[in-house]
């Protein structure tokens, strides 16, 4: 299956008046490179958001940018810790008691320690729950950016099986121009030598010997073995389940390399031509496959 580097994705979730909105922006690269925004105090999960998504996504330069906003409730972003209050009040207790002060405590008091109250946004347990907010968004967003990325693959490889079937009916007519070729080229070659050279000062064994080396100078019936079992391999792996970007990179330089030698041991015009279109729509493979993950 082809799935292409090139998309965009949007997740978002709410939860106990947390909003979570994640965008996903996908371009072509070597490798997975991901470059991730989070707001400053979810910093911290940052690996956590590279190990989600690079559970379904192999390749790609991923701009990931998570924004976080909570409802306006009109009520403040602190809590007392109870557990401090009372604390603070047994100890004012036995202070007041050793010295002999009978004023009563008063809330005053205790609030000259500044720990008694929570910050709600520094606490452990809401930065989790903003957290689950967010993972949920991020993995609404990596579906979001995987369906497109599916379609436009989907596309892809729909233009890439058309130019590999384009030169492979080329090649076709390639094999049949060269069929023959070789022993047409041996008999014109010993019959030039021949009509140069008189018979009685030739060496019938090493004339056959140096018509036949250079006939198979000109002769690219491997070439065109190789070069369909290149192109047969190329459609596996355009069908494969897995990614297969590296793989038809891989496959388009060798099938380079077969059409570059078929043309230049054919020495044929017109053969020439149809090696040209070839590549031509060798060429269009190769940067298509550049977006193939």
């Amino acid at each position: 299956m082809i799935i292409s580097m090139t998309g965009f994705g949007r997740g978002e979730a709410s939860e106990n008046g947390i909003t979570a909105t994640v965008e996903i922006k996908s371009l072509n690269s070597r490798y997975l490179d991901l470059s991730i925004r989070l707001p400053q105090r979810l910093q911290d999960k940052e690996l956590q958001v590279k190990e989600l998504v690079q559970k379904t996504i192999n390749r790609g330069k991923l701009n990931i940018t998570v924004y976080l906003s909570e409802s306006e409730t009109g009520e403040p972003s602190i809590r007392v810790d109870e557990k401090k209050v009372k604390g603070y009040s047994r100890i004012l207790d036995n202070l007041r008691e050793a010295a002999g002060i009978s004023d009563p405590i008063s809330i005053k008091d205790i609030t000259q320690f500044g720990d008694v109250f929570i910050n709600e946004e520094e606490d452990e347990e809401v930065l989790e729950k903003k957290w689950e907010v967010v993972e949920k968004a991020l993995s609404e967003a990596v579906e979001s950016l995987l369906k497109m990325r599916t379609q436009e693959g989907s596309q892809l490889k729909n233009d890439l099986v058309d130019r590999i079937e384009f030169i492979d009916e080329n090649l076709e007519i390639i094999t049949k121009e060269t069929s023959g070729r070789a022993q047409e080229a041996r008999d014109k070659l010993l019959e030039r030598i021949n009509n140069l050279i008189e018979e009685d000062k030739i060496d019938p064994e090493r004339l056959e010997l140096e018509v036949a080396v250079l006939v198979d100078k000109m002769d690219v019936t491997e070439e065109i073995v190789r070069l369909r079992s290149h192109l047969k391999f190329f459609i596996e792996a355009v069908e494969q389940p897995e990614p297969a970007g590296r793989r038809l990179n891989f496959l388009t330089q060798e099938i380079n390399r077969e059409l570059n030698t078929i043309g230049s041991k054919a020495n044929n015009s017109d053969i020439a031509q149809y090696v040209v279109k070839c590549k031509e729509a060798l060429e269009q493979i190769r940067e298509q496959v550049q977006n193939v993950e």
